[in-house]
């Protein structure tokens, strides 16, 4: 780093970059401002670092704001540095990733600061959907910097010291930081779901490298993918017992065994995450029932249904996986919605907004019914009806409008039991059996969960040069 001392903000950048490939871009710019004793100050950079290395042989950009410089406060030039990389990556169509450890805005220049975050945010909505844009909080991330993030694709955050907020704790309304840090990562990832991954400074930066080499340079980016060296037809036994606990089931059928879930912290009934299947990068969304931690015991339980958390994060997903053409691969199991006051607020919206992206969504889509599919939650879960390309069933699925004795004592209220037995296992046969489906055309093929893997990299394989015309207009509203 030619015209930087290390510190810490030039430490990150070595250790997240391949060696010796950072090359820094204006080392040599200092605050333009001299009001209040700014003059005096040294501004070496101007708290922030930036430039462009390589991960993994492939092109990125880097900014790292350094705390040691007016506590890495945002000031005109600062801004200004970080804008110009955003120009840089956008002709390049190379992503984009930010280090964050910042005071704040700097109160010496006030409204130049002010213009020139601005400036930031308006770069990030010109970029997104065109290339990758991540950032890493370590440090003090507040105000309307609090913004940067949540403009990205994927957020990660140092789980102790890190502190990422609009409004400080013991700025809200009945509350103070003793009560709930609402600053914290644990916070914002597993409540706000505004992060997608935390962890120790190392692991966050091991964990970037990793999400980058699974993700396309740019929208325009076909070489997403690497020579795959597993058995495209290995058959994933026992499959069917991960189906409680569909990131474990994704990460058996994935090349290698290696899924990466995204927000794993938030809304755990919704599995989001991306693997490699033929060496193809993959999204997946996945309905979860069970999830067991790394010492195989089961931590947490869920009813299958939607959510209104899980939708949105759902689709959320979907959207960054249109917008950069990564096929999406669903696995369903869901028989209707979250029922409560609380929900009842929000589900309509959420689901409704879930819909919207599976059926605006023109990438390969595929679809694996793994359990239960019941009513417009399953319609909601990229089912054929909104535009799912291919939709397999494992054979003991059931597809239907609701449980098959339910439906009877519906449509039978005043039989006596023996009869409503007699015509839930009728509609059972007749309605919601994977077979009656699939006479439908609403499912393609049937088969065994072992069989997943095989299935679903043929499918995406024939879906490979997948084109799809859509009437012209400017964007959806919903």
């Amino acid at each position: 780093m030619s015209n930087t001392a290390q510190n810490l903000a030039s430490t990150r950048i070595s250790s997240l970059l391949d060696e010796n490939s950072f090359v820094e871009i204006g080392g040599c710019i200092t605050a333009r401002s001299t009001d209040f004793n700014l003059k005096q100050t040294e501004t070496p950079s101007d708290g922030v670092i930036t430039g462009y290395g390589v991960i993994d042989g492939s092109l990125v950009y880097v900014y790292s704001q350094d705390a040691s410089v007016l506590g890495g406060t945002i000031g005109e030039m600062h801004a200004k540095k970080i804008a110009r990389i955003y120009d840089m990556a956008l002709k390049m169509g190379a992503p984009v990733i930010g280090l964050i450890d910042c005071a704040g805005i700097r109160l010496q220049e006030a409204t130049d600061a002010l213009n020139a975050l601005g400036e930031i945010y308006a770069k990030q909505v010109l970029a997104s959907g065109i290339i990758p844009q991540i950032t890493a909080v370590f440090g003090t991330c507040g105000g309307g910097l609090a913004l940067v993030p949540a403009l990205t694709d994927f957020t990660f955050m140092e789980s102790k010291k890190a502190k990422l907020f609009v409004n400080s704790p013991n700025a809200l309304d009945g509350n103070e930081i003793s009560k709930c840090d609402t600053s914290s990562a644990k916070f914002q990832s597993e409540s706000a779901g505004l992060v997608d991954f935390t962890g120790t400074e190392e692991e966050i930066l091991a964990g970037i490298r990793e999400l980058v080499t699974m993700l396309p340079a740019n929208n325009e980016d076909d070489m997403s993918y690497e020579e795959c060296t597993d058995d495209l037809n290995r058959v994933c036994a026992d499959l069917a017992n991960a189906a409680g606990d569909t990131a474990i089931l994704l990460s058996n059928i994935a090349d290698d065994q290696v899924f990466v879930e995204t927000k794993a912290d938030y809304a755990k009934e919704m599995v989001t995450g991306f693997l490699r299947l033929n060496g193809t990068t993959v999204g997946a969304v996945a309905n979860r029932t069970e999830v067991y931690g790394e010492d195989g015991e089961k931590s947490a339980e869920f009813a299958p249904v939607l959510t209104a958390k899980g939708a949105k994060k759902a689709a959320k997903f979907v959207r960054f996986c249109d917008a950069f053409n990564i096929p999406v691969l669903t696995l369903t199991n869901t028989t209707g919605f979250k029922a409560d006051m609380h929900s009842e607020r929000t589900i309509a919206q959420a689901v409704a907004e879930l819909t919207h992206t599976f059926a605006d969504a023109t990438v390969p889509k595929v679809n694996v019914i793994i359990g239960k599919a019941y009513g417009s939650a399953y319609v909601a879960m990229n089912s054929k009806a909104i535009g799912a390309d291919l939709t397999y069933a494992w054979d003991d699925a059931e597809i239907g409008m609701m449980d098959a004795k339910l439906a009877a004592k519906i449509m039978y209220a005043d039989a006596d039991a023996a009869t409503i037995n007699d015509k839930a296992a009728e509609y059972a046969k007749l309605q919601s059996s994977v077979e009656s489906a699939a006479r439908r055309g609403y499912v393609d093929t049937i088969i065994k969960a072992e069989d997943t893997r095989k299935y679903v990299i043929g499918a995406f394989e024939m879906l490979f040069t997948k084109r799809e015309d859509r009437p012209m207009k400017k964007h959806g509203t919903v």
